[in-house]
């Protein structure tokens, strides 16, 4: 049997005490579950709602640069839309983040108005928890529209979320590299998740979250690999997909993914040479890799529960059939959105947080991504992937 929430991702600030749909609790450490379902941080919501309005806010990226923002729209004119063929060509919505010159720009929102509201009505928040669209697509994510990009080449990191997720969940991840000298491509996946923005102003719900129990999720990574694909080719091939694309060191691309995400990763890797490095964030591979298909380097983080060498999944699989440079990180006392914004933001509008505290969570996985993309990307050796840091007593290191 699969864990339920190895191969989907908790929807951002899912407060409701209901999986929509299913009639099953929120849990992200439930027991080992056949049917694959949308998944939550809390088996419970407070017993009293939050009744102050929800004001939340990122950490601070901690580089010496600041981080700019673009989003952009791309249209794949050789593919049908695989989940809506109906809508015509596969379209994306990609948020460009950027090493840019601190104090340029303007405050970048964190989501769109109507991305918010139907994230809202996808999670079924309440209105008593004090979330509205005005103040979840207001959190502070210090990053920056229109700011000056830092001169120079820089390497590419695509990231991917979870299943169910919409990208603004690794905005947290996103910026802190871009603060490193990281061009970040956060690629929304449409009709996968509560909605993306496209280019037409449109904000399409999922298409494929009522039955999860039946979806292929080997397709969806498949899937999520060819958007990939198709979004370094938009941006190293001239500068129409992106104003800025000059950034980007065409020959240093990486890929990290949480849950789907990260499955996605290990796809794309197979499919896509250009991928030099790879992370998963916590989640099932879909399938998992064969001997001899990804010899570049890949690091495994997962939550210390689930993803460990004594762990389920099909993490020990995966492990054996890696050729090249990899780590594999157990992180004890997370859950499965330790990994992205989304503890923290359940945090601050007054729900229950897991054991490892959600800035933690925050704070490691930047640590460790970054750390493994400035070896495999930049040449830099990090003494943090050599061994255990007392530093980071929750970090694990499995082989």
């Amino acid at each position: 049997m699969k864990r339920n929430r190895r191969i989907s991702a908790v929807a951002a600030l899912a407060l409701a005490a209901l999986v929509t749909g299913t009639g099953t609790g929120f849990a992200a450490t439930t027991t080992p579950s056949a049917t694959p379902v949308a998944t939550h941080a809390f088996d419970t919501a407070p017993a009293t709602a939050p009744t102050r309005s929800f004001q939340g806010t990122l950490p601070a990226p901690t580089g010496p640069y600041a981080a700019g923002e673009d989003v952009i729209h791309l249209t794949d004119a050789n593919r049908p839309d695989p989940w809506v063929p109906s809508s015509g060509p596969r379209q994306l919505t990609v948020t460009m983040v950027y090493p840019a010159v601190p104090g340029t720009g303007t405050p970048a929102p964190y989501m769109t108005l109507a991305e918010a509201t139907g994230h809202i009505q996808h999670a079924k928040i309440p209105a008593s928890s004090g979330i509205t669209p005005q103040n979840l697509s207001s959190v502070t994510t210090h990053a920056f529209d229109g700011a000056r990009p830092q001169r120079g080449k820089h390497p590419l990191v695509v990231l991917s979320p979870g299943f169910g997720d919409p990208r603004m969940v690794l905005t947290s991840l996103a910026t802190d590299l871009a603060s490193h000298g990281y061009v970040v491509a956060l690629v929304g996946h449409t009709y996968e998740d509560s909605g993306e923005t496209l280019a037409n102003g449109q904000t399409p719900p999922c298409a494929i979250c009522d039955h999860t129990e039946t979806l292929d999720f080997d397709s969806v990574a498949a899937s999520r690999a060819l958007d990939v694909s198709f979004v370094i080719d938009q941006l190293t091939h001239g500068s129409s997909a992106w104003r800025l694309a000059h950034l980007i060191d065409k020959h240093e691309i990486g890929m990290a993914g949480h849950s789907i995400g990260g499955a996605a990763a290990a796809t794309t890797m197979i499919a896509d040479p250009r991928v030099r490095a790879g992370v998963n964030m916590d989640g099932t591979f879909h399938p998992a890799p064969m001997p001899g298909q990804i010899n570049r380097p890949f690091l495994m983080l997962g939550a210390a529960d689930y993803d460990s060498a004594g762990g389920g999944g099909n993490w020990g699989q995966a492990w054996a059939a890696l050729g090249g440079y990899k780590k594999w990180l157990a992180v004890t006392g997370a859950n499965h959105p330790s990994f992205t914004d989304v503890d923290l933001l359940e945090k601050q509008a007054g729900f229950p947080t897991p054991p490892l505290d959600p800035e933690r969570g925050i704070v490691i996985t930047r640590e460790y991504v970054t750390a493994f993309f400035d070896q495999t990307l930049k040449g830099i050796h990090s003494p943090l992937l050599d061994g255990p840091s007392p530093n980071d007593p929750e970090v694990l290191f499995q082989s």
